[in-house]
C-alpha cells in the first residue's frame, strides 16, 4: 500500500468516526477525495475490520470496537488516567457534577475520561472528543499552563467559534488566561456547547509542563455564577493533587 494510500484511509477513518453514521457522499465531501477512493478505503477499512455498515439503505457507516480497543491502549495517557480516577471519583462525589479528564494531542486536547453525574439533565461529551483549546474550560486552563512563546503561537491562528458565547478574539483569550493564572482555574460559559458551564484546571508534570486537564461541567442553569467559586476551588485542589500524585 502506498503512503498516500495509508494516508487516505486514515483520513476516512477520522472522519467517519467524527460523523458517524455516516454516508458515502457525505464523507467524500468531508475529506475532500474522489468518491471512488474513499469507497476503496471504506471497503479496505470494513475488510480488516476498522469499519461496519449499516444493514438499513442507503448504507452508511460505523467504527467498530477494534477502534475502542486500539485507542484504549495509548500508553502515555494511561498513567495519568489510572492515578486521576480516586480524585476524579471525590470530585464527582462532591460536586455531583459531570467530570471530564481530557490529554493534549497536538493543537487539541482528547477526553480519556468522564464521570457522569445522577442528575437526568447534564452535559454529556463521548469519549474520544477532540477538544479546541480556546473553547472549553480545560483547554483555557491548559493554555494558562503553557508558555508565553506556545500561547502566542496558538493565538496567531484562526479561533474557530463553536457556539455565540466562544471567545474567538485573541485579546480576550489573553485576558481570560492571564485570569486562569492568577486564580488558579478557569470558566468557560457555553464557549463549547450551548447551555453548558465548566470550571476547568490542569494537570503539570513536575517540571511545570501541562499533561492534562480536569473539568467539571454541567447545565448553565445549575452552575450558576455563586457555586464558581466553590467549584473553581474543587477542580483546582483536585488538579494539584493529581499533578502530585503523579
Amino acid at each position: 500500500m502506498s503512503t498516500n494510500s495509508v494516508v487516505s484511509a486514515f483520513q476516512v477513518l477520522e472522519a467517519v468516526a467524527k460523523l458517524q453514521p455516516v454516508g458515502l457522499s457525505e464523507l467524500t465531501r468531508a475529506v475532500g477525495l474522489p468518491k471512488s477512493t474513499v469507497q476503496r478505503c471504506l471497503l479496505t477499512l470494513h475488510e480488516i475490520g476498522w469499519l461496519r455498515p449499516t444493514s438499513a439503505q442507503p448504507t452508511r457507516w460505523n467504527l467498530t470496537y477494534r477502534a475502542f480497543s486500539v485507542g484504549s491502549r495509548a500508553g502515555d495517557h494511561q498513567p495519568m488516567r489510572e492515578t486521576a480516577l480516586p480524585f476524579l471519583n471525590e470530585l464527582q462525589l462532591n460536586t455531583t457534577e459531570t467530570i471530564h479528564l481530557a490529554a493534549p494531542d497536538g493543537p487539541e486536547l482528547v477526553l480519556i475520561e468522564r464521570l457522569d453525574t445522577a442528575h437526568p439533565l447534564r452535559a454529556f461529551m463521548p469519549l474520544g472528543s477532540r477538544i479546541p483549546l480556546h473553547a472549553s474550560a480545560t483547554g483555557i486552563a491548559f493554555l494558562a499552563a503553557s508558555t508565553d512563546e506556545y500561547v502566542a503561537q496558538y493565538l496567531s491562528q484562526h479561533l474557530a467559534p463553536q457556539t455565540d458565547h466562544t471567545i474567538t478574539d485573541p485579546d480576550r483569550l489573553s485576558e481570560a488566561i492571564e485570569l486562569v493564572r492568577t486564580r488558579g482555574y478557569s470558566v468557560n460559559e457555553q464557549g463549547l456547547n450551548s447551555g453548558i458551564t465548566a470550571l476547568g484546571a490542569s494537570i503539570v508534570n513536575a517540571q511545570r509542563e501541562p499533561i492534562g486537564s480536569v473539568s467539571i461541567s454541567g447545565p448553565s442553569s445549575r452552575i450558576t455564577a455563586d457555586k464558581f467559586a466553590r467549584f473553581g476551588t474543587a477542580v483546582r485542589e483536585t488538579a494539584e493533587r493529581i499533578s502530585a500524585a503523579l
